[in-house]
């Protein structure tokens, strides 16, 4: 069994999951939130105003918000990336109910919260995905994708990528695929994609609206050849797990969301709601672009504490972008606390 022979030491059950992480006893109209940063640099203004209305949205319903470190990308980490992040939303008062609070400090029932101690947890769905027949080791070498490529660009195919005929080792028999893996060839770990290039999906956006787009035909990769999960896969699988019902990020994630809702669908995860919020911009020779970590210094959270602004001047900024009464109810509650609106 291809199963087995992939994931021979894992025995814990997607079942065995759904019981280890119940679906929280909150009311229907509570939200669950999460804020998923990687702590691959400073704490940037865009990533404190989606920390902020994850906040609001979990703690207006009576809900969660949940701080989650997406640390599989080794290879950008910096050091104290997660106490830059942590210190960054304390600072400005942003507080979590559940998540990372420390080195190697947790609090709340639905973790680890940081991906790289969730290992097994990733490689158990995977392990189901393969048994169900929707997801397959492929074996082909960085040069062999690289060789792919540069044909669909000589054949100018109109999609390109790893799908479809293209998709060098999803039809390999059982016997190919067990040869391989005890020759000790790596492989990555692939979706079996049940997109057709004649579909389309749509969503309803809770800020931009109904949203259609194609449906995903990628054999994406789940797992990368050490076993680490992409973050694709890994943001599906701790949002069912940790029953985050509320997805809101920047609006450069809107062109995975096809992919994404593929995910939660082939596991058999309900679609959380999804949220895309506009990037902060700035005024640049008479035009507007977004902050850039290079060139701005106030891309850095770390800017406003160092350069003396208030905290509260700062999140009542950040406020007045994120609701356009935002003016006008604190004009009629000059007291109330931020959090409160």
């Amino acid at each position: 069994m291809l199963s087995e022979l992939l994931f021979p030491d894992v025995k814990e059950t997607v079942a065995d999951l759904e019981e280890r992480f119940p679906l929280r006893d909150l009311k229907e109209s509570a939200r669950v939130t999460r804020f998923a940063p990687s702590p691959t640099g400073f704490l940037h203004i865009g990533g404190l105003f989606s920390a902020l209305i994850s906040k609001l949205n979990a703690s207006t319903t009576n809900g969660v918000f949940m701080l989650r470190i997406e640390d599989t990308d080794k290879k950008r980490e910096i050091t104290d990336g997660v106490s830059e992040i942590i210190k960054g939303l304390n600072a400005f008062g942003v507080e979590i109910d559940e998540g990372v609070i420390g080195f190697e400090k947790e609090k709340g029932s639905y973790g680890p919260y940081q991906q790289s101690h969730r290992a097994e947890i990733y490689h158990t769905v995977a392990k189901a995905l393969v048994e169900e027949g929707l997801a397959y080791p492929c074996f082909c070498s960085e040069d062999e994708l690289t060789a792919l490529r540069e044909k669909q660009e000589q054949e100018g195919t109109t999609i390109k990528g790893y799908f479809g005929k293209w998709a060098k080792c999803r039809n390999l028999s059982f016997d190919e695929q067990k040869k391989l893996i005890e020759e000790g060839k790596p492989y990555t770990l692939r979706l079996r994609s049940p997109g057709s290039e004649d579909r389309r999906i749509s969503f309803d956006d809770l800020i931009k609206g109904k949203i259609e787009m194609p449906e995903n035909i990628q054999d994406v990769v789940l797992l990368k050849t050490d076993g680490i999960p992409t973050y694709h896969f890994a943001h599906a699988v701790d949002d069912h797990f940790m029953r985050t019902t509320h997805v809101i990020r920047g609006d450069e994630w809107i062109s995975s969301v096809p992919l994404h809702i593929q995910l939660f669908k082939a596991c058999g995860f309900k679609v959380p709601k999804f949220a895309h919020i506009s990037p902060i911009m700035k005024e640049d020779n008479g035009g507007k672009r977004k902050l850039s970590k290079r060139k701005d210094p106030e891309a850095s959270v770390s800017f406003y504490t160092q350069s003396g602004y208030p905290k509260e001047s700062v999140i009542e900024y950040l406020l007045t972008i994120a609701n356009s009464n935002f003016e006008d109810w604190r004009k009629a509650n000059p007291k109330a606390d931020l959090f409160s609106f």
